[in-house]
């Protein structure tokens, strides 16, 4: 080949491969240094920092920061950041078990925190938190007077709470009621070696500290500590055993001071939402045992379960009726002016609250005002007054062919009503030998059998409660479905009026399909 030639086409074919490598590729995005983003740079220190134990680690601090987190650092926020997660996640499962009414006494010592927590997470909080009945750290300390597992295992719980609390508020809260659960624990002990010293100081301890404000206590706790490290010749059991009572006494001040911070916290809630409540909560003394009730109604529900144990309700034994459709799950907190309160009859129901609950068990409030119930005959020579009750509804699993298919003991389906217990006392009726009546009322017409309720809900009915004089007649909402009048044990149906005690307890009938 012409040697001219070679060397032509070597040239093009050098500007061609230098073409494409400058060739920008059509599917990649445009370079546009006046719209580029890019990280900021900076230098690490030439010196990065070093614990005593351990070596540097390539992360650093932060831009710029120039720091590395050595392991001892990297683990301290490890073990910080979980705990703080453990926290949180304890705090979310106590609310939520105080809504689901089947909280226990810490649940409610935590959710009675969140009002005034600013480490909560807002996004958990509910509009209807307010108006949920939550007794006072106080009255709820009260009910485990006399039950020293409750109150170790309160202690426990409290402790831990106590442990993972960073705020300084919250500190000084779960502080101060771990130190009066443990003095009421350590009352409900026979008495040792200190028992003189104790007998002697009870009788100047509430003449002493009860008038007392903090800031008292705490000039006192510096005055007698002083004395104890002195060396004077004292009695020092005496002094001690002084200096120990002043510690719970000064925890019930701190304690108070928080609750006060509760009420103020929803006064301000409750101000935008129900002006008269948060007026009446302002004007109560004190932080109140529940919701007060609302002035502007709600809407009916049929259950409305609480917390099923003994020592909630115990701290709830208010009173368990009213005439206006109080908030949902606060019924048994309202009271009114017509209701029984004679002494035999707080005895009858103090009585049956001790009974507590059985596995399945909720109390149930879903009284129905009587507004077309004519005035008796008796109501000029007698009182009307509405009997007190204590009923509990029963709550369980249908095992049936569908819930057996889509649900299993791990995840189970919803509970449904299997029964009530009614428990209604009379024990002022004139005439004793006329036992109290119940009937059964279907609205629209409907009749035993039939049923009005749309897909996937049951038809209700009214259980009314006829008595003489000086009662009035109370009724209930339940679900209307056929009742299990067997004689057998498990299946517990009783109807019985003893010792001023009406009582009704049913299950309903479990239906069975063979093919």
């Amino acid at each position: 080949m012409n040697p001219d030639r070679q060397a032509m086409i070597a040239g093009l074919g050098k500007d061609r491969g230098e073409r494409d490598n400058n060739r920008r590729d059509i599917t990649a995005p445009r370079l546009d240094n006046n719209n580029r983003i890019s990280k900021p740079q900076y230098k690490p220190s030439s010196k990065p920092i070093t614990g005593s134990n351990s070596t540097p680690v390539g992360n650093s601090s932060g831009p710029g920061g120039g720091k590395y987190l050595t392991q001892d650092e990297q683990s301290e926020q490890f073990v910080a950041d979980e705990d703080k997660f453990v926290l949180k996640q304890a705090k979310k499962k106590a609310d939520i078990r105080v809504r689901e009414r089947r909280a226990k006494p810490i649940d409610f010592l935590a959710f009675n925190l969140r009002f005034i927590d600013t480490d909560r997470d807002v996004f958990d909080d509910h509009d209807d938190d307010v108006d949920i009945p939550v007794p006072s750290p106080e009255r709820l300390l009260q009910s485990l007077n006399n039950n020293e597992s409750q109150l170790k295992e309160l202690e426990e719980d409290i402790k831990s709470y106590n442990t993972l609390e960073t705020n300084r508020r919250n500190k000084e809260y779960w502080s101060a009621l771990a130190i009066l659960c443990d003095d009421k624990r350590n009352k409900l002990k026979p008495q040792g070696a200190e028992g003189r010293a104790v007998n002697t100081v009870a009788a100047d301890v509430d003449k002493i500290f009860a008038p007392k404000t903090l800031e008292q206590l705490e000039t006192l706790e510096k005055q007698i500590r002083a004395k104890l490290q002195s060396n004077e010749p004292i009695d020092t059991d005496y002094w001690e055993s002084l200096l120990k009572n002043l510690l719970v006494y000064k925890a019930k001040a701190k304690l108070k001071q928080v609750c006060l911070e509760i009420k103020a916290a929803r006064v301000e809630i409750l101000k935008a939402k129900d002006p008269e409540r948060a007026k009446a909560l302002e004007e109560a003394d004190g932080l109140p045992d529940a919701a007060l009730p609302s002035t502007s109604g709600s809407s009916r529900t049929l259950i409305r379960p609480v917390a099923a144990s003994t020592s909630t309700a115990l701290a709830a034994s208010s009173s368990s009726s009213s005439s206006t459709a109080p908030p949902p799950g606060t019924a048994r907190f309202a009271s009114t002016g017509n209701e029984d309160f004679s002494q035999a009859t707080k005895a009858l129901y103090d009585r049956e609250v001790a009974r507590g609950f059985l596995e399945g068990e909720e109390i149930f409030t879903a009284e129905e005002s009587l507004t077309a119930n004519p005035k008796p005959v008796w109501a000029d020579k007698y009182r009307p007054r509405k009997p007190r009750y204590f009923n509990r509804v029963l709550m369980g699993y249908e095992w049936n062919k569908y819930n057996q298919t889509h649900y299993d003991h791990d995840n189970p389906p919803p509970k449904v009503v299997q029964g009530y217990k009614f428990n209604i006392f009379y024990p002022d009726l004139i005439d004793k030998t006329k036992a109290p009546t119940f009937k059964i009322i279907r609205e629209g017409g409907r009749r035993r059998g039939e049923s009005f309720a749309p897909a996937g809900k049951e038809d209700t009915c009214l259980i009314r409660f006829v008595a003489g004089p000086p009662y009035e007649d109370i009724a209930f909402r339940i679900v209307d479905r056929e009742w299990d009048y067997s004689a057998k044990k498990e299946r517990g149906f009783k109807s019985s009026f003893d010792k001023g005690i009406l009582q009704l307890h049913f299950q309903f009938k479990k239906i069975y399909y063979r093919k």
